[in-house]
């Protein structure tokens, strides 16, 4: 077994199910402190956030992630336990393989070697890791933002190691995502009997004609860093469950992916005017849970790409596809920030899985990284 290998496995047998880090996050510190970096502990509420920074010097290169990960679902339908790491075929099978404890396990291995060749590397570098991601996300990596802020502690690159790859590691990177808009949507009629229709107003009748237009809206085209901005109705409920009765409201929760094309602002301020033009009572709850952004071609792209083609011939692409990672938050701060990690076929999913393979090349790409961006020129 690898170094990285051998780290995962340890990471998945931390039944880490969010926000629970289940001790992921010390094993991470005793192998940091080795190397000299300074651990700071931020907790809020139930979540555990770790921030370790080695050096004291700009430019700083951060590391991001978490420790955290979906339920399991039904246990009896995976191939082997979901917190005993197995290996079959050359995969390694667990929940968090993929996402991300394998990506943890590549940061970690990477510095390690890094630091051993280059003790005195330029800048300082640092791991961000939370057990705050697949749940609210309102604890976790936000929160050590802001503390980062309040101290003009500032991150100039940062890659976080969400699962970006598709087909083979590497092929993908993530170089910016779209914003996120939510929506609740409560449309009021007047409840009443389904055969005395004239004396009630059924609101889901009412709805109908806004939701077709909203429905087939052509919102924008993208451009050239974003796909088009898209909106999903994602639930819908309405009734007293009896079939002669016309309900009083109908509740609706919808979703807008956007590019930068859009604003939340203005997405909303179009959506109101839709509901307004159709006469519609109703009352509406936003939520932005992300805002978009994207990260041009520079330093850090440049240098995982060019990592990328050395441990593996091929050449990435850049992509802003996908839902949402904790990069939203460290990107409104001015940072450089990509993402890079394994395969993403079988994350959140029954037997989620990794290549074996694939972690120590990841190992490999991340120390590319560090060692074109902050290595001493001698050296690089």
């Amino acid at each position: 077994m690898s170094d990285t290998l051998d780290l995962a496995c340890d990471l998945i047998r931390r039944r880490s199910v969010t926000p629970d880090d289940a001790g992921c996050q010390r094993l991470i510190q005793e192998r940091l402190e080795a190397l000299g970096f300074k651990p700071e502990w931020m907790r809020f509420n139930d979540v555990t956030n770790l921030w370790a920074r080695r050096g004291d010097n700009g430019p700083l290169l951060a590391f991001a992630g978490h420790t955290d990960v979906v339920p399991t679902g039904p246990e009896a339908r995976w191939s082997s336990p979901p917190f005993e790491p197995t290996i079959r075929d050359g995969l390694l099978y667990g929940r968090g393989a993929a996402d991300m404890k394998g990506s943890i396990a590549a940061f970690i291995t990477a510095l390690e070697r890094f630091v051993d060749r280059h003790p005195d590397h330029d800048g300082s570098i640092a791991l961000l890791i939370t057990s705050d991601e697949e749940g609210p996300s309102v604890d976790g990596t936000v929160r050590v933002v802001e503390v980062l802020e309040q101290r003009c502690e500032k991150i100039d690159w940062c890659l976080v190691g969400e699962p970006s790859s598709e087909a083979r590691v590497g092929d993908i990177i993530k170089n910016g995502r779209r914003g996120s808009l939510n929506g609740r949507l409560t449309v009021r009629g007047r409840q009443g009997h389904v055969a005395y229709p004239h004396k009630a107003a059924n609101p889901i009748h009412l709805l109908g004609p806004a939701l077709v237009e909203l429905g087939a809206r052509h919102w924008d085209d993208g451009n050239e860093a974003f796909p088009p901005t898209t909106f999903q109705i994602s639930n819908i409920n309405g009734g007293t469950g009896a079939t002669n009765v016309i309900p009083g409201e109908v509740d609706l929760l919808f979703n807008l992916r956007f590019s930068t094309e859009w604003t939340a602002e203005q997405l909303q301020a179009e959506i109101v005017a839709i509901l307004d033009r159709h006469q519609l009572d109703y009352a509406i709850d936003w939520t932005v849970s992300a805002r978009p952004f994207v990260t041009a071609e520079g330093a850090l792209v440049e240098a995982t790409a060019g990592a990328i083609k050395e441990a593996t011939g091929n050449a990435p692409t850049l992509s802003t596809a996908g839902g949402t990672s904790d990069g939203r938050f460290i990107a409104p701060t001015g940072a450089q920030v990509v993402e890079l990690g394994p395969v993403n076929a079988s994350i959140h999913q029954i037997d989620e899985h990794v290549s074996v393979s694939d972690l120590d090349t990841l190992s490999v790409i991340y120390e590319g990284v560090l060692r074109r961006l902050i290595a001493p020129p001698s050296t690089s």
